[in-house]
Parts: structure tokens; C-alpha cells; sequence
């Protein structure tokens, strides 16, 4: 994903979410030419947005992360300040909810894990 800010993307992400800061690789003027968070046994890669990559701009990103707490992480997002885009869903496969983040990025969360 790209953020037009990604050193505030990854502390906000770290607060409201509960990544993990795993690696940041300093690009130029400030910004960020990569990043790792690691939630559970996934990792987000995330940079600053790019002159000229069209097909990777900010807020246009969207990703599932899988969850054992719904109700935890939902509450923890939303006293962040993450603008909720679908509230809590119980389905006979498993619960979800969705929040964009500041820079309007999709995030689904969800206790749904696909098998291998």
C-alpha cells in the first residue's frame, strides 16, 4: 500500500490497528521507500506514494487481516479514530468488520482464516 504520509501511516496502523513495526527503509526527503508490519503470522508492506506510480496511490489499497478477537480489535480501532466502514457482520463462516484508515485505505478484520 502507498501513504501519502507513511511514518504517520505507520504509527496511526501500530495505535488503531495493532501492527507490528518490523523493518522501515528510509527513501528520500523524508520518505519511506519500504516498510514491513507484521500482525499475527502475516506482514503489510507499505511505502510512501511514488511520482509516477499510478496503479499504487494513496487510498486506493485494500487488505483482510485475520483476527482471534473481533470485538477487541473493532473496539481498538474505533477508539482511534478509524472511520468504520462496515460495522461487526456475523456469518456462519466467521464475524468481520471493515475501517479505512487516514488516508482511506480498506481494511476488512475478520475471525474468517483460509485453509492452506
Amino acid at each position: 500500500m502507498r501513504y501519502r504520509d507513511a511514518r504517520a501511516a505507520i504509527e496511526w496502523l501500530e495505535q488503531a490497528f495493532g501492527f507490528e513495526r518490523q523493518v522501515v527503509y528510509d527513501g528520500p526527503d523524508d520518505t519511506v521507500a519500504h516498510a514491513e508490519l507484521r500482525y499475527g503470522d502475516g506482514v503489510v508492506m507499505l511505502g510512501s506514494e511514488r511520482p509516477g506510480d499510478e496503479h499504487r496511490r494513496a487510498g486506493r489499497g485494500w487488505a483482510y487481516v485475520v483476527v482471534e478477537d473481533l470485538e477487541a480489535h473493532y473496539d481498538r480501532a474505533k477508539a482511534a479514530g478509524a472511520e468504520i466502514a462496515d460495522e461487526p457482520v456475523v456469518a456462519d463462516y466467521g464475524s468481520f468488520y471493515g475501517a479505512r484508515d487516514l488516508e482511506g485505505n480498506l481494511w476488512s478484520f475478520g475471525t474468517y482464516r483460509p485453509g492452506p
